[in-house]
């Protein structure tokens, strides 16, 4: 955002899907758009202005030359291709840098890309649904729906905001899901991530939706249904672990690496239970519906522990109604300190 002055805001933009322009870049675009001049008027951004080539060029250079005399930034750049050095070119050329108002906000609002940056991996957001008693399924496999229209659609709106979209074999064996985006607008779909250890995913499965990236982590090699995937548009990594598994922490750095920062996981509750038990779980989406049904599938298989003290602690982030239904947003304890 670029006010003048008075407080006039003279051009706003906000970045745009990867290899886009950057926030600064389409906020001085919009002011040139209606005839403003920005010389002299003071940038307020939430990250530190890029000071590298890229896909895109340096955001710090395109406000000293369009004559900008103040940048007010949240935080600093985490990327260590940034990480000052926007800051530092921008003070070389005269220009008055503040740094820190919303700093908290900006990192909550760019918690992925912090987490890629810091951690090189996603952070991790598990979808649940489930009925107060915590079951996914019936015990003969039936869960659709626990939950009401309006909890679906939210949890379309969460699946939107991910850069990715985690499943099981088990899953797509199971129920053949799409997993894409279809109750809320949005200008792309997440990429699709699968873990399928043996190679079984179907070849007419419905989630090969054309123009999705979609990437099936496996642990034993098979060429001929690796080449028959890859013809469907997958993207087959062999990730092995021990077992005849996937190696789901090294399938995180490797996901990083291909710049995913949200990972968004829609499973059973046996990969559920791995990701859990492995400590790689930052977050979970829960959505409860005002249902009892006993015996069933439950969110996720791990354990037995054998204390208290060894559960998964958790910091409650929000509630909400949402129809019938309530949605909880929990943080596992001290992920989000690095």
């Amino acid at each position: 955002m670029i006010p003048d002055s008075h407080g006039r805001i003279l051009g706003q933009g906000h970045t745009q899907a990867a290899g886009g322009p950057h926030a600064e870049i389409m906020a001085l675009r919009d002011a040139a758009l209606k005839g403003h001049d920005v010389a002299g008027a003071t940038a307020y951004v939430t990250l530190e202005p890029c000071s590298h080539h890229g896909r895109t060029g340096p955001c710090c250079d395109a406000l000293i030359a369009a004559g900008i005399k103040k940048v007010v930034a949240s935080i600093a750049d985490p990327n260590p291709l940034v990480a000052g050095q926007g800051f530092a070119r921008l003070r070389a050329a005269g220009i008055a840098v503040e740094v820190g108002p919303g700093a908290a906000e900006s990192r909550e609002l760019n918690i992925g890309f912090f987490s890629r940056m810091v951690r090189k991996t996603p952070w991790v957001r598990m979808k649940v649904a489930a009925s107060l008693d915590g079951k996914t399924a019936l015990d003969n496999g039936a869960s659709q729906w626990i939950t009401s229209d309006t909890a679906r659609a939210d949890g379309h709106a969460w699946r939107a905001r991910s850069c990715a979209v985690l499943t099981g074999i088990g899953t797509v064996l199971e129920d053949d899901p799409r997993l894409d985006v279809r109750l809320v607008d949005t200008p792309r779909q997440p990429h699709l991530v699968v873990v399928d250890s043996r190679l079984e995913t179907p070849l007419d499965a419905q989630l090969f939706i054309p123009g999705r990236t979609i990437y099936i982590y496996a642990a034993e090699q098979n060429g001929a249904k690796k080449a028959a995937l890859e013809a469907r548009g997958a993207t087959v990594v062999y990730q092995p672990g021990v077992n005849g598994k996937v190696d789901l922490a090294a399938m995180l750095h490797d996901l990083a690496r291909r710049e995913v920062n949200e990972l968004h996981v829609e499973a059973g509750h046996k990969l559920n239970g791995s990701l859990i038990r492995e400590g790689l779980v930052d977050e979970f989406l829960v959505y409860l519906a005002p249902k009892l049904i006993g015996q069933g599938s439950g969110m996720a298989s791990f354990g037995p522990i054998t204390e208290l003290s060894h559960a998964v602690e958790l910091d409650f982030r929000s509630s909400e109604r949402l129809g019938p239904d309530l949605r909880i947003v929990a943080r596992v304890r001290g992920r989000d300190s690095f």
